[in-house]
């Protein structure tokens, strides 16, 4: 049976039933004032559409209605939660991403709505609260990449100069962070790796100027020269970050093909999301999505007005 059989993908609902078990595991909360387990669940309540309000809870505490929608950044979308469930999987499933037009085909909703959607997930696939990466014995990948272009600078032939710069650590054999970063000087690179991996790390990069100085800190710093073209010495490369990039800048260029300066940080938290949540890591497509709307909870994007847009 296909993952998309699932109930919670057809019914309304089993959509809400399913979404308050992943978020309300330990009790129903009430967004408003915090509390747990102090709520009941209204039946039969219409809106002004004279349809029934799914999903109805009122607490006790504070008096206030809500739905377990409220708090995340799927409150006062007007996709039908079911619809949202099936877009989380489809984009948490896709190796390369999945584009806007092919949600709103499969969805069947406006390609607007299918966009904003999109975004609003990449949001829930964002994780601000990081500890630093390695450790005693571990190695640590990085190297930057260019993408897109730069909104107001004019193409060149040549260089990349008018290109977006990402910045991205991986760790072998375990997770990877990407940054948009302005520059590939030593003040823009050196603070992201002093804060993102542990000293007793062992750091790997190309030959690039920026990072010979940054790496003295570390338990050891190795260098291939790509220049000479030297991609292995021992077991030091950068062909782990380079395996990211290749599935990042495809998805990039093959599916997406544009992405404006403004919302890079969030296609990268998409591809840093799959990456870190891999069949190689045990985690199948199911725990992915699971893991994906986990991360809906206290983030809110709105389409016009002051938002993280």
């Amino acid at each position: 049976m296909s993952i998309l059989d699932k109930i919670y993908f057809r019914s309304e609902k089993a959509a809400f039933r399913h979404l308050e078990k992943l978020l309300w595991n330990e009790g129903v909360i009430c967004p408003h004032c915090g509390t747990v387990d102090r709520s009941a669940q209204l039946k039969g309540v219409k809106g002004k559409n004279g349809k029934e309000r799914l999903g109805l809870w009122k607490c006790y505490e504070c008096r206030k209605q809500f739905t377990v929608r409220v708090g995340t950044v799927f409150e006062s979308c007007h996709i039908p939660l079911h619809k949202c469930l099936q877009a989380v999987h489809l984009m948490v499933s896709s190796k390369k991403g999945i584009s806007a037009h092919q949600l709103h085909r499969i969805l069947e909703i406006q390609y607007k709505s299918a966009w904003f959607l999109a975004h609003r997930i990449r949001e829930a696939m964002r994780d601000g609260k990081l500890s630093p990466m390695g450790g005693s014995g571990k190695v640590v990948e990085a190297d930057e990449t260019f993408i897109g272009r730069l909104a107001g600078v004019p193409k060149q032939r040549t260089g990349g100069a008018h290109k977006n710069i990402v910045l991205t650590l991986v760790e072998r054999g375990g997770s990877a962070r990407s940054f948009h970063v302005d520059s590939t000087s030593v003040a823009d690179i050196a603070p992201i790796l002093r804060e993102n991996i542990r000293r007793e790390s062992r750091l790997h990069t190309d030959e690039a100027r920026h990072y010979m100085e940054v790496g003295g800190e570390y338990a050891e710093h190795g260098a291939v020269n790509h220049g000479r073209e030297e991609y292995v010495r021992g077991d030091i490369t950068t062909n782990t970050v380079e395996g990211y990039y290749s599935i990042f800048k495809r998805g990039m260029k093959g599916i997406y093909q544009h992405c404006s300066e403004k919302h890079l940080h969030r296609y990268l938290a998409e591809f840093d999301f799959r990456y870190n949540n891999r069949i190689a890591l045990g985690v199948d497509d199911q725990d992915r999505a699971g893991k994906a709307i986990k991360g809906v909870v206290g983030k809110r994007l709105t389409y016009r007005g002051p938002n993280p847009f």
